[in-house]
């Protein structure tokens, strides 16, 4: 049977499935594909006067002046080093909290506790940036309110770069904690009984069978959430940047990414040519590293390789 016919009669059998499979095929070309035509842009000086395809064509012009200028080491080291952060440590606290709660034998605590930590998902970016406003405000702020209340000098955390690395990646792990901590607590839910029963009668405590039973039985899905989260390791998370950030341009250095970047070239420099040039990067980068990742896994081990 010829590769033709074998597709025409696939698609014979399972036409109800194809069907289904339709809208989702629609939307991917749609938002995905479609798109991408405006790769173009990375090499174009775009000229808001001439049409959208008749733009002065600069070649890797663009390219050069993002990496001559710095800005894409930068942009690339941000981005990298706060994703990397988010992954190690959302994966290690989350893996910690859930063998804590799984330990905990008051059904309505554990329900209690899972719900309080699974809580933050749901507050939006918006009421986050309102509630750091509140609290690190230089005049009215609660940190410096009570600063002053004990005669000390106020603290301008909006004009100190550095102190925002350690407090977006508290506030992105507070954020997101929860919700890793359900996915790795339903596998731990799934791992057998009799293995627990088994290491008890060997005489093992507590933290033996955490470390020699749980800890290693959550090492198929770390390693699937860190294959998930290395796909977009090149896109940070806007929302919380910019949200938090905003246009204060003098934490840039210390807390500028790549799709804040993107957003900024496009809203306040209307610079789409760099503003494309850096989202192409920002794309081939992380599908280079998203391979190079996968196949380094499937070599160790087959089965926990993406594809």
């Amino acid at each position: 049977m010829t590769p033709r016919r074998g597709l025409l009669r696939e698609l014979s059998v399972n036409r109800i499935m194809f069907l289904m499979l339709l809208p989702v095929v629609v939307f991917f070309i749609i938002n995905a594909y479609i798109p991408m035509v405006g790769i173009y842009y990375a090499f174009t000086k775009f000229d808001f006067n001439r049409s959208l395809f008749n733009s002065e064509f600069v070649g890797m012009e663009n390219f050069k002046f993002l990496w001559n200028s710095g800005i894409l080491a930068k942009l690339t080291v941000n981005t990298l080093g706060y994703n990397a952060a988010f992954i190690l440590f959302g994966n290690v606290l989350a893996i910690f909290c859930a063998i804590l709660l799984s330990e905990i034998r008051l059904k309505w605590f554990k329900k209690l506790t899972q719900s309080i930590m699974f809580l933050p998902y749901f507050i939006s970016f918006v009421i986050l940036s309102v509630v750091v406003y509140n609290l690190f405000n230089y005049d009215s702020g609660f940190l410096n309110t009570m600063l002053k209340a004990f005669h000390m000098n106020p603290v301008d955390v909006y004009n100190t770069p550095w102190v925002w690395v350690p407090l977006i990646i508290i506030f992105y792990l507070w954020k997101n904690l929860g919700y890793n901590m359900v996915i790795y607590l339903a596998a731990i839910t799934g791992i057998s009984e009799e293995y627990y029963e088994a290491s008890k009668i060997d005489g093992a405590n507590i933290f033996h069978r955490v470390w020699y039973i749980t800890v290693p039985m959550l090492k198929n899905t770390f390693v699937v959430l860190l294959l998930f989260a290395l796909g977009s390791i090149m896109k940070g998370q806007f929302d919380l940047f910019y949200q938090l950030i905003g246009n204060n341009g003098v934490l840039y250095n210390a807390t500028d990414i790549l799709d804040t970047y993107v957003y900024r070239s496009l809203k306040v420099t209307f610079d789409i040519g760099l503003a494309t040039s850096a989202g192409l990067y920002q794309s081939l980068f992380g599908f280079i590293l998203v391979m190079t990742v996968n196949t380094i896994i499937r070599k160790i081990n087959d089965e926990y390789a993406l594809f």
